[in-house]
């Protein structure tokens, strides 16, 4: 049998989905933010800017999600590339838990804006498994070793993680960890971009960002210029604003860009089960599984190197179909494509201000859409003047995480920390599972609700999200109520406002 000589398509699989066009910068323009970057960093910072109210400008030089974001695999988890068990050896175990608690919060604000918008992307929560590294013909004592105890320390800090002598289909000691997800980005992002324009707000492709100014502050784009209270920079290697240019040229030199391969397969339905897979070497493996209705999708990716530094660029992507097709015999390739992945010293992001008025983020290593999306969250909260949990943890200029914190305490009036306990659990109660005088945040086929029932047994379904700020309700046992732990806003059981600053009682359905 003569084997095809056909080149894969070297088109990222997500980009068969178009985006909306958006007009080029013509003109003079006045907003409260501007925003440098359209991929999902920019998009999603763009998109909860104009929810909380200001007036942006989306600065694409292209076209939106083209870049970086288009030749992502897409995996959403919260295991970072450092190890929890190295990143509690480096900071101690409150800012390792911070670090993986980002990116829970992250893939939970996702799926809040999927179900907000009824976003059509594929969304599904899937296990992931980290196990050891695919290269050995045996398994390696010392890394099943440390991922035993990234396991056991996982599991101690909350997080619903166990560890197995062997992971599904790849056969090789490992830890699992519940609630991570799979979606598809460009789906995700069209429907948020398509979002952004209107009531003063603004995207600009093929617009790229040029001399920015200050006092006043100013972008120059197309012989045009934006002015603005506020600049974000969401590009994958930033451009640093008005920061003078040593200062500028020191952060640069904490980044170190890398290459990484992606080959896409088709498989036969139901071989594999649907998750995400990662081993422990390094450079690492990874995979993650699509069911389709012919066909399942794998997409298997790895051979990372420091942009530059290969010369033969044709080497990777043959050792990596070599590698899944001893994996996956089955597995008949038809795509190739590779990204770049900027890492810091410490595997976590930078991300927030370099200047006043001037945020930035970049450094997501491994993990670009949980830290795009965090990262467009601690803007907001930047711009709100509210308290984020992952500033001191992701600052720009850090040079050594240390000090006793107490993490948890000191953000217990969080949004995000409403949801921990039910992340950590890996189990959602529904309806059915309220008891008789009790309230729960429950699932239900149409999102998120405030479930109460009371001693007749009658159920009372509302929106769980505050009328004040939007922050998520929580049930107070002890005095009957759902109180906002943001600003102290309660409810009664049926909704109405018992106490402001809100005005209005919660949505009921």
């Amino acid at each position: 049998m003569k084997l095809s000589t056909r080149v894969p398509d070297t088109t990222p699989v997500w980009r068969a989905v178009p985006l909306p066009r958006f007009p080029r910068l013509n003109q003079n323009l006045r907003v409260d933010v501007a925003v440098i970057g359209g991929g999902i960093t920019g998009i999603t910072m763009a998109y909860l800017l104009k929810q909380a109210g200001h007036k942006v400008a989306l600065l694409e030089r292209g076209r939106l999600a083209a870049m970086d974001t288009g030749h992502t695999t897409a995996h959403l988890t919260c295991v970072t590339d450092t190890r929890l068990t190295q990143l509690a050896r480096w900071y101690g175990e409150d800012h390792a838990t911070a670090a993986w608690d980002a990116g829970f919060a992250a893939i939970d604000q996702i799926h809040q804006l999927i179900e907000r918008e009824g976003i059509a992307c594929e969304f599904r929560w899937v296990p992931v498994y980290l196990h050891t590294p695919l290269r050995d013909a045996e398994v390696d004592a010392s890394q099943r070793k440390k991922l035993l105890a990234e396991a056991e320390l996982a599991e101690r800090l909350g997080f619903p993680a166990r560890f197995h002598e062997a992971v599904p289909y790849v056969g090789l000691p490992g830890m699992e960890l519940e609630n991570q997800a799979l979606f598809h980005p460009r789906k995700y992002l069209r429907a948020l971009a398509e979002r952004i324009p209107g009531r003063g707000s603004h995207v600009f492709e093929f617009s790229p960002a040029g001399e920015i100014e200050d006092a006043p502050l100013t972008v120059r784009v197309n012989g045009h210029q934006i002015s603005c209270d506020y600049l974000a920079v969401a590009t994958n290697n930033p451009v640093m604003g008005t920061v003078p240019l040593l200062k500028a040229t020191l952060f640069q030199t904490k980044l170190a860009l890398y290459t990484s391969y992606v080959v896409g397969a088709r498989i036969p339905s139901g071989l594999l089960p649907e998750a995400s897979y990662w081993d422990s070497d390094d450079p690492y493996y990874y995979l993650r599984i699509d069911p389709g209705r012919t066909h399942d999708y794998v997409i298997f990716g790895g051979e990372d190197h420091k942009t530059g530094q290969e010369r033969n660029t044709r080497k990777p992507y043959r050792e990596l179909a070599a590698r899944l097709r001893r994996l996956i015999p089955q597995a008949r390739i038809d795509r190739r494509w590779s990204g770049q992945i900027l890492e810091t010293h410490d595997g976590l992001p930078y991300i927030g201000e370099v200047a006043e008025r001037q945020f930035v983020a970049t450094g997501y290593c491994g993990n670009g859409m949980t830290f795009a999306t965090i990262a467009a969250i601690m803007c907001r909260d930047q711009l709100a003047g509210r308290k984020n949990p992952w500033t001191g943890l992701f600052e720009p200029s850090r040079k050594q995480l240390s000090g006793a914190w107490d993490y948890l305490k000191e953000n217990a009036d969080y949004p995000y920390y409403l949801l921990r306990d039910r992340l950590a659990r890996g189990h959602e109660a529904t309806p059915a599972e309220v008891p008789r005088g009790e309230g729960r945040i429950v699932r239900t086929k149409d999102g998120k609700r405030a479930a109460y029932r009371n001693e007749q047994g009658e159920l009372t379904l509302l929106s769980p999200v505050c009328t004040h700020l939007g922050c998520l309700v929580r049930w107070n046992q002890a005095e009957k109520t759902w109180d906002c732990p943001c600003h102290g806003s309660r409810f009664a059981p049926t909704g109405a406002v018992l106490s402001g600053p809100a005005e209005n009682g919660l949505e009921r359905h």
